[in-house]
């Protein structure tokens, strides 16, 4: 495992799988490539001569690597969503003996509402989920990655379990009527300026997140909390126009009919617990968007 060329076409195989990893711990296809990289840069200094299992020792490696990143991220509040799909989103958990494409093209996809449940998570908990239940990283190879004990890797998985599942599109997520009021309460108060409103209909904790391109266009690149994320929608969204999104309430900005930004939305409880802002050119065109009103 020495020779270079031989460990790159090794590493090459497991690519795509750990592609998938970094893409669902960071939301981002540009940092998920940077955290593959980084692990190609890790495997070629080191001396894995006696590692019996390199496909489970580089997971761990992209694993440490994009927990790092999203710590940092934490700390910097810094612009990092970037231009990922659904696609990229697809891979689901890992099934033995599957060749790591057919990994990364797998199972049920995640979609933008449910990133927006992952970005709510620690950095922590979004690991001890993503490995575990995605790609069936065993509890005692995550522990080592978070610094935890396997007990507590399996707890911090199973909050995020139970986060996930009650606010999962496809699980205790409002029926679309409720989404769509909520959705057009929330646009009607930004337009009009009223404050109070806007509280009401947003969670306490709720997280805003906008991709790198929504950046450019003048998009906060993260907010918290309901009384921040009311003082900056106060007023805004005079063009938005509520929109079916992959089939899912949510809403658009579509300046003379062209769709520049797409609002998904979580919502649970009658309140809104996340959106996501989606700017990106290639991704929207990937969007099957159909505008309501």
């Amino acid at each position: 495992m020495r020779d270079q060329d031989g460990l790159a076409g090794r590493f090459e195989q497991d690519r795509g799988r750990l592609r998938a990893v970094a893409l669902r711990m960071l939301g981002s296809s540009a940092e998920a490539d940077d955290a593959v990289q980084e692990a190609w840069l890790r495997l070629s200094r080191s001396d894995v001569a006696e590692v019996d299992n390199l496909s489970g020792w580089l997971t761990t490696v992209v694993g440490r690597i994009c927990l790092d990143m999203l710590r940092s991220r934490s700390t910097r509040r810094e612009d990092f969503l970037d231009d990922q799909t659904d696609d990229d989103l697809a891979p689901a958990a890992t099934v033995a003996g599957t060749d790591p494409e057919q990994q990364t093209l797998l199972a049920d996809s995640v979609g933008l509402a449910l990133m927006v449940v992952l970005d709510t998570l620690s950095p922590a908990e979004r690991l001890a989920f993503v490995l575990h239940d995605m790609f069936a990283v065993p509890f005692d190879e995550v522990a080592p990655v978070i610094g935890k004990s396997p007990d507590a890797a399996r707890q911090l998985a199973s909050r995020a379990r139970r986060r996930v599942r009650g606010q999962a599109p496809d699980n205790a997520v409002e029926d679309q009527a409720r989404r769509r009021e909520v959705v057009e309460a929330f646009l009607s108060a930004a337009r009009e300026g009223r404050f109070e409103a806007l509280l009401t209909v947003l969670d306490p904790d709720v997280v805003m997140r906008s991709d790198a391109a929504a950046v450019r266009l003048g998009s906060a690149a993260e907010i918290h909390g309901a009384s921040t994320l009311a003082d900056y929608w106060n007023g805004k969204a005079a063009d938005a126009r509520v929109a079916l999104l992959d089939g899912i309430v949510g809403a658009v900005w579509a300046p003379r009919g062209k769709v520049r930004v797409a609002l998904s939305f979580t919502v649970t409880d009658g309140r809104i617990t996340g959106i996501r802002l989606t700017a990106d050119p290639e991704r929207l065109t990937e969007l099957d968007v159909a505008i309501l009103n």
